[in-house]
């Protein structure tokens, strides 16, 4: 069975195109938001264009020429734009590397794709290169976004866009025009390379096109007020936020504000007050939990209100998920609860929020529809970097909780023998830099690209079971999908994160990283006494009492899915460390090494087998 989104409704195109109509079309005072001491400023599309001119001209100068790879290193803030669109523009490939990478991955990035220059952001994120600087001899000019020169840089980007101001002509200001406009939409647009859950990063090569049609396949099935807002604080360096919260928010004239840090977005959310926002799992989870703990903490009332008001709320979600309208009593109560409880959910995302829109990982369906039932739609879609990103998204529409939506216009999706999901369409890479034997084993002569995920196609609605490398197959032969199971125990207040482990073992058991918060609290309640969190965790009540409430999350499962032993550790799993991908996927079998010893340890003494059933 194939799903598709339909004919494709663009011919190919450049980002080029896409950008410089956006700043003719729409000439806003905001395109961008940037906080500068303390409050939001504006940069208008005509101040952008102006610096992205002066820096593709200042690029030209510095002698970076069409067909050569540039790396930005640099959290989102206005400067990542203006270096990605004077890159475009002048037919230069860039090359994201995230803020959050050593050193060595950095020269493993430039070293790979060849790079002669690299913009910076900050002074740790020139010492980065000017560390591994030696080893890159490819590597000519560095470019920090700093007013003043970063320590082993030689530019700023000031004096890069003043070089090009200072040789500005009607000539060669034509000439820039030209040249941009004459990238083809083949041409080589960014070199993404994959921090991946395994193997080495590879570099996925994607064309002005991949992205272009990504651009107006989302914008045809996702509604744009035109004066809209939204808040950027997933990496730039990723594929989500580059064509999502970039590019997307670019063509459809939506202000663009740069959260100040990925720990400041609570705040920025009632500063900027956005009406989109793009996000992963994570957040929603955070926010769940969150709401359920305010809940918890108050009085009799308060409670009996908030637990009220859900129920009500869930009723009326499954009325209108069903197509039916709500009324008379349960319309009333819904607009009760509303006003008691939801409404002040709805003002810390700042009051003006349309919706969600959530990618990267899986979300709960119990937390997608807790957040629908409250009037705050998560539009959940899906991608790979591979594909630029979006194959499939919920849109208003055509919303179905638990699933990933349909095919966005031009995307075809199918389910291969085995259950991966193969897709093709012109949103799928050009392939892997330098590795042609990677791109021939993931698309296939057809232009089938293999996802590495496996699904089911439901009514043309993508449900993702799990990924295919992370389907647990235990010592009995039962197959086992992770994800699932992972995000049910996640729902619980107890928890923070949570893994499975059990391929090739006997049985699953999980590795849990209580929600301190919650966990203290109860402590506290049982007048347990200790002197710091390790020493919480080896009480047996504790460990009773956190087993009881994932065991309570999975029993509902059949009985070789249950995980039979549960593991407590102190700290969250972090990107720093290997343990998440940047977009805080699990990197499973890095955690299955570096917790060898606890995992060992779970399966020293077996319960009784558990494959039978």
């Amino acid at each position: 069975m194939i799903a598709t989104g339909g004919p494709r409704n663009s011919q190919p195109g450049t980002l080029n195109h896409l950008f410089f109509d956006a700043v003719e079309r729409y000439r806003k005072p905001d395109a961008l938001q940037v906080k500068v001491a303390g409050r939001y400023e504006p940069i208008s599309h005509a101040t952008l264009f102006a610096r992205v001119r002066h820096a593709a001209i200042g690029l030209a100068e510095l002698g970076v020429q069409h067909g050569d790879r540039v790396v930005i290193l640099s959290e989102n803030r206005p400067e990542w734009a203006i270096a990605d669109y004077a890159c475009l523009a002048s037919g230069v490939t860039d090359v994201p590397i995230y803020p959050n990478e050593t050193p060595e991955a950095a020269a493993f990035i430039i070293k790979d794709c060849g790079a002669v220059a690299a913009f910076v952001s900050t002074a740790e994120q020139a010492a980065k290169i000017a560390e591994v600087r030696g080893e890159c001899p490819s590597l000519k000019h560095v470019i920090g976004f700093a007013d003043a020169r970063l320590p082993g840089a030689d530019h700023t980007l000031l004096e890069l866009e003043a070089k090009g101001a200072a040789v500005l002509t009607p000539a060669r200001e034509e000439a820039f025009r030209r040249t941009a406009l004459a990238v083809e939409p083949d041409h080589l647009a960014t070199i993404i390379y994959t921090s991946g859950t395994t193997g080495r990063p590879k570099g996925v090569m994607l064309t002005h096109d991949n992205l272009y049609s990504n651009v107006i396949a989302s914008k045809a099935v996702i509604p744009f007020s035109g004066n809209d807002v939204c808040l950027s604080f997933l990496p730039l360096s990723h594929v989500f936020e580059r064509m999502a919260g970039h590019y997307l928010m670019m063509d459809t004239g939506t202000s663009i504000a740069y959260a100040e840090s990925i720990d400041t977005v609570p705040l920025n959310l009632t500063e900027v007050r956005p009406s989109l926002v793009l996000s992963v799992p994570r957040l929603y989870e955070k926010m769940y939990a969150r709401v359920l703990e305010n809940a918890l903490a108050g009085g009799a009332v308060k409670k009996r209100i908030f637990f009220w008001a859900r129920r009500v709320a869930d009723r009326w979600a499954d009325e209108t998920l069903a197509g039916r309208r709500p009324r008379g009593a349960l319309a009333l109560q819904y607009a009760v609860a509303q006003r008691l409880v939801f409404s002040k959910l709805k003002a810390r995302t700042g009051g003006r929020l349309r919706y969600f829109v959530s990618g990267g990982a899986p979300l709960a369906p119990e937390i997608n529809k807790f957040f629908y039932a409250a009037g705050l739609v998560i539009l959940e879609g899906y991608g790979l970097t591979e594909t630029s990103p979006v194959i499939c998204v919920n849109t208003p529409d055509a919303f179905r909780i638990g699933t990933v939506g349909r095919p966005v216009p031009g995307v075809e999706v199918q389910i291969a023998a085995d259950g991966e999901i193969l897709t093709r369409g012109p949103h799928v890479m050009k392939g892997y830099y330098g590795i042609p034997e990677a791109t021939a084993e993931s698309i296939d002569p057809n232009g089938w690209f293999a996802t590495g995920d496996v699904g089911t196609i439901e009514d043309g609605f993508l449900r993702i079971t799990d990924r295919k490398k992370d389907i647990i197959v235990t010592a009995g032969g039962k197959n086992i999908a992770p994800q699932p199971i992972e995000n049910e125990i996640k729902t619980n207040k107890y928890v923070s994160q949570v893994v499975m482990i059990g391929d090739k073992r006997k049985f699953p058991v999980v590795l849990v990283v209580p929600n301190w918060e919650q966990l203290e609290k109860w402590a506290r309640y049982k007048n347990l006494i200790w002197t710091d969190r390790a020493q919480l965790l080896t009480m047996p009540t504790v460990h009773a009492k956190m087993e009881k409430e994932v065991f309570g999350k999975t029993a509902h499962l059949a009985r070789f899915e249950q995980p039979k032993k549960v593991a407590l550790l102190e700290h969250d799993f972090t990107v720093e460390r290997g343990e998440l991908t940047p977009t805080l996927k699990v990197k499973r079998r890095v955690i299955d090494r570096a917790y060898k010893t606890v995992i060992d340890e779970l399966y020293r003494e077996e319960p009784e087998p558990a494959d039978a059933g």
